[in-house]
């Protein structure tokens, strides 16, 4: 027999499974002694009252062979001599679109600009400790994407655009952690996500497909208006059934390239900001209406959101890739440019938590770029980019990651902050006036939105917090349009633009669950054709 049950208890009883177990069986009046088995389906935690509740769906299966915990299995087939598709982008759109192909029949070439995920760490390492950014290989670029090293966050509101569980059940068949099936805010970590992407690739490896790294696209093959391939930094030529560009939201060379080739893009929209960084036991208080959020519960989390008004124009101001217990790092991509982001480990055991907290973009933001057309939102990130590098490395000749930052309060009532806080940013902080930094469109709302969130959350506009400059890549300001329903380029034939970058996704999950809809619609158009 299988009983079904969704029960509230305090954090003690709901993440002890001992306790958990206990629980539940006297819910159901079973005996303590039984041998069921009692399996969590969902969690959540009800942090809106001052008792602290958590709400959790449960199945105990009574006399009963529990189903296992996951249907997904790895595909055990051989594409090596099958059609072949190109995959450009080896993050979650891409792999997920890899793999996909491979259940299909179609055998995968993954083009991937980076390094392998294992060697990105050096990488990474030269751009927090000595300030170098390899352009090919840093937070962005490189396999498992911007999120394999910048969080790993598995949340998605995009639940009528694939399989949610189906994509969290391959992430645990390669890796990930079981909780991620039942949190209601799953999160892999940065520390464990590389594992997972390596296994990704493997899987894809032993089914006879391919993935090269430190091969960058700098071509297209057109014909006729049908995409035939492209061409790698070294001259090869790679022709396929079809293109899946998966390039992520920071690959401007790639929209620089499809404008240069007449292939149509468009301006999107998308927000701009700084990083806010407390201390963690800040905003534990903060939304656990406690001093501490003792044994049980998680490092709180929070979302915020409120309109402001500038020049005439209402711009939502919000919170966005909050990172309780987390870091920031440097997410350039090129020298000479600072982007900041944050991340989080599994563990979420910092002492410190930070936010996007962005402005979003209009066009009249966008007019002393229109000559950019509809690259015109990648002029603007830029400049704000090497601008910030440029102020805090104090106009030095040899630019640095060392980010420009100011308290929050000296920020909102316009003061220098005389000293910073600590910071989990390694390349360190400078103290300037983020005003000189940011844009009047982007500094003046952010100054309205954290008066707004100061009243929501108390304590939370204070110098007790810093902003950090600039998060500017919250996501693509290009979309390559494509066909509703067949995700081909609404021009160009066998070009299918997917995830992130192409304007389609917001996350990990969302680009994963697209990677899997173009490869479908891919192999749909193939095998018809024929």
């Amino acid at each position: 027999m299988i009983h079904q049950l969704s029960i509230t208890l305090s954090p003690e009883h709901a993440y002890d499974d001992a306790a958990f177990r206990e629980q539940v069986l006297r819910s159901l009046k079973i005996s303590t002694d039984s041998s069921a088995v009692v399996r969590k389906r969902r969690q959540s935690i009800d942090a809106r009252g001052r008792q602290i509740r958590i709400h959790v769906d449960t199945d105990v299966f009574v006399s009963e062979t529990p189903p296992p915990l996951i249907a997904y299995k790895k595909p055990k087939v051989d594409v090596s001599s099958a059609p072949q598709a190109i995959v450009v982008g080896a993050g979650p759109a891409g792999l997920f679109a890899a793999l996909r192909l491979v259940e299909l029949g179609i055998k995968p070439i993954v083009l991937e600009r980076g390094s392998d995920v294992r060697t990105r760490r050096r990488d990474l390492a030269a751009i927090n400790k000595d300030h170098i950014v390899n352009p090919e290989s840093n937070y962005c670029f490189g396999e498992g994407g911007a999120g394999t090293y910048s969080d790993g966050k598995l949340y998605t509101r995009s639940t009528k655009r694939g399989d949610v569980r189906r994509i969290l059940e391959i992430f645990v068949a390669h890796g990930a952690t079981e909780e991620i099936l039942v949190d209601a805010h799953p999160h892999i970590g940065t520390n464990k996500l590389p594992n997972v992407v390596a296994d990704l690739r493997q899987s894809i490896l032993n089914a006879g497909g391919e993935v090269r790294f430190d091969t960058k696209v700098t071509d297209l093959i057109l014909e006729k208006g049908e995409l035939k391939g492209v061409v790698t930094a070294t001259g090869e030529a790679l022709t396929g059934i079809g293109v899946i560009l998966a390039t992520g939201h920071s690959a401007r060379d790639i929209f620089y390239l499809l404008q240069d080739r007449n292939v149509l893009i468009e301006a999107k929209p998308f927000a701009m900001g700084v990083r806010i960084e407390h201390q963690q036991s800040l905003i534990d208080q903060f939304q656990y209406h406690r001093p501490d959020r003792g044994d049980y519960l998680p490092a709180a989390s929070y979302s915020l959101v409120t309109q402001t008004r500038f020049n005439g124009v209402d711009r939502g101001v919000f919170s966005f890739c909050m990172c309780p217990g987390g870091f920031i790092v440097p997410a350039a991509t090129a020298p000479g440019e600072l982007v900041v982001n944050g991340m989080s480990p599994s563990r979420r055991d910092s002492k410190y938590a930070n936010s996007g907290l962005v402005v979003a973009i209009m066009d009249q933001d966008l007019k002393p770029y229109a000559d950019e057309g509809p690259l015109a939102g990648l002029a603007l990130q830029q400049d704000l980019e090497r601008w910030a590098c440029r102020m805090g490395s104090k106009d030095s000749s040899q630019p640095s990651q060392v980010a420009p930052a100011q308290r929050v309060a000296d920020f909102v009532d316009g003061r220098v902050s005389t000293d910073l806080l600590s910071t989990s940013y390694q390349p360190g902080l400078t103290s300037v006036d983020m005003a000189a930094v940011l844009p009047d469109h982007i500094a003046q709302p952010l100054r309205q939105g954290l008066r707004d969130f100061g009243r929501k959350m108390q304590g939370y506009l204070s110098n007790n917090g810093q902003v950090i400059g600039v998060e500017s890549r919250t996501s693509s300001p290009v979309r390559i349009p494509r066909d509703r329903d067949t995700c081909e380029h609404v021009e160009v034939r066998r070009l299918f633009p997917c995830g992130e970058g192409a304007g389609y996704a917001g996350g990990i999950v969302s680009a994963a669950m697209d990677g899997e809809r173009c490869a479908e619609q891919l192999v749909h158009l193939y095998k018809t054709s024929l």
